[in-house]
């Protein structure tokens, strides 16, 4: 079965407070969104990758953010809106024929630690269901609090879950739910949640905590991390 992934990249980076958009942030040696293409264009599991940028990166992401991909001919651009949600659709559109009677993945384009096995269990888990997501369950203890910082009550975090990415579906279960969301005017807060309204399951498999999204100069620094405890791990001893 045919595996496409949309990976969106059309962030700002506002929270970031850096001139250039966080996708395109130096994490060691090479940008965030080189580091997150690399995941899937050497995973022989993925066929098509459809990469989702503003409009005005295209050439920029040509010359400095392909050009540090193995198997970028694997990769094709689509100019992104105004919204993410608006963004998928787009990367919805340009799936391949073949691919509309395959699976999708869509990912943030600044999530660059998803792991391979993760990648295959969302798959498996989505041909057999039709939806499927990465998510962690929550280990803090979860406050309701008002306007004005007042706290109403504590939350039972039981069976309460982290959306992550990848989230995996049958081609036709979430172009269904998207345009659905389009003709209803309706903005959702991730993919699950516009398939979640169309009354169709959706299931989640268990992510990983280092599956961070890189939003934040805080993030960052845990980003650089990750590959530093990760590149000591994978010395020989």
């Amino acid at each position: 079965m045919t595996v496409s992934v949309i990976i969106v990249a059309g962030g700002r980076g506002i929270r970031m407070g850096e001139p250039v958009r966080k996708q395109y942030l130096i994490l060691q040696d090479r940008p965030i969104l080189s580091h997150t293409l690399q995941i899937f264009t050497t995973n022989e599991r993925c066929n098509h990758i459809i990469l989702v940028v503003p409009p005005d990166d295209i050439e920029f992401c040509q010359t400095e953010i392909l050009t540090r991909v193995d198997h970028a001919e694997k990769v094709k651009m689509v100019p992104g809106g105004v919204e993410r949600q608006d963004s998928v659709f787009y990367g919805l559109e340009a799936v391949a024929e073949e691919g509309q009677k395959g699976i999708v993945l869509i990912h943030d384009g600044v999530r660059p630690f998803v792991r391979e096995n993760q990648i295959c269990d969302l798959i498996h888990c989505a041909e057999i269901n039709g939806a499927c997501i990465l998510g962690v369950s929550a280990f803090d203890t979860l406050k309701k609090v008002d306007h004005q910082g007042r706290i109403c009550r504590t939350v039972d975090r039981s069976g309460i879950y982290l959306a992550q990415t990848p989230q995996a579906f049958q081609y036709r279960v979430i172009k269904e739910a998207h345009d659905m969301a389009r003709r209803k005017n309706f903005l959702g807060t991730d993919d699950a949640y516009l398939v979640e309204q169309t009354g169709h399951e959706v299931f989640v498999i268990n992510g990983t905590r280092d599956n961070i999204k890189i939003t934040t100069q805080e993030d960052l620094r845990l980003a650089e991390a990750i590959i530093t405890l990760a590149q000591q791990f994978s010395k020989p001893r």
